[in-house]
Formats: structure tokens, C-alpha cells, sequence
């Protein structure tokens, strides 16, 4: 009968080697992607449409788009309305989405705003 300590030790480099051999990490090419400061919208200050902040407003006007959908309300504030467009015109069109909202939440909230406010795009 085997060692249990040696068919312990056998088992575990073979896994080891196993596992370090097929694992590699996936190359990456900055020239087809975008960076992260680009996609998170952070690397020109002079022209950010102030995305960050208009998360923080959203984020601050949850309680007006709660009570758009389940009560019916059919006013949301200058400013809640202004994060609205700002996040999903100039920064990322699917974050509402990623918050939580449905498609058809987002698209409601986005075309109330774009019509019942001046666009400022």
C-alpha cells in the first residue's frame, strides 16, 4: 500500500502543474480598446459632461422616480431630469439599465425628460 502522504503530495503537484500550465492571462491590446479613464469618461476635465456628478444627482432624486413609477407621479425636477439626459446622452446610454431600471423604465424616464424639459444635448 502507498504512502498516504507521498499519494497526497503526488496528487497536489499534479494539480498544480495542471492548473499553472492552463492558466494564462488573456493579452491585452490597448490599441482596440478603449481605455478605462476613456470609457469611464475621465480623461478630458475640460470637456466632461460631469458624468460622476450627475450619478450623485440621480442617485439623490431616486425618491421622485420611485414615486414616478408606483404612484403614478407624473413630474420629475429640473435636476433629476437634467442627471437623466446628462448620464444617458453624453455618458453611458445603458446605465439606467445597470441601476436597476428595466429597458422600458429607462427609455420612459429618458423620453419624459427629453420631451417635457429643453433639451440641452
Amino acid at each position: 500500500m502507498a504512502n498516504p502522504f507521498a499519494l497526497f503530495l503526488l496528487t497536489f503537484l499534479l494539480a498544480f502543474t495542471l492548473t499553472s500550465t492552463s492558466i494564462e492571462a488573456r493579452p491585452l491590446h490597448p490599441e482596440t480598446r478603449q481605455s478605462l479613464k476613456a470609457r469611464l469618461k475621465l480623461e478630458d476635465k475640460d470637456e466632461s459632461p460631469n458624468c460622476w456628478d450627475s450619478l450623485i444627482q440621480l442617485q439623490s432624486c431616486t425618491g421622485e422616480v420611485i414615486l414616478f413609477f408606483i404612484n403614478g407621479e407624473t413630474y420629475l425636477g429640473h435636476a433629476c431630469c437634467e442627471a437623466i439626459r446628462t448620464i444617458g446622452h453624453k455618458c453611458w446610454p445603458n446605465m439606467l439599465d445597470t441601476l436597476g431600471f428595466s429597458t422600458e423604465e429607462g427609455d420612459i424616464l429618458q423620453g419624459y425628460c427629453d420631451n417635457d424639459h429643453e433639451i440641452e444635448v
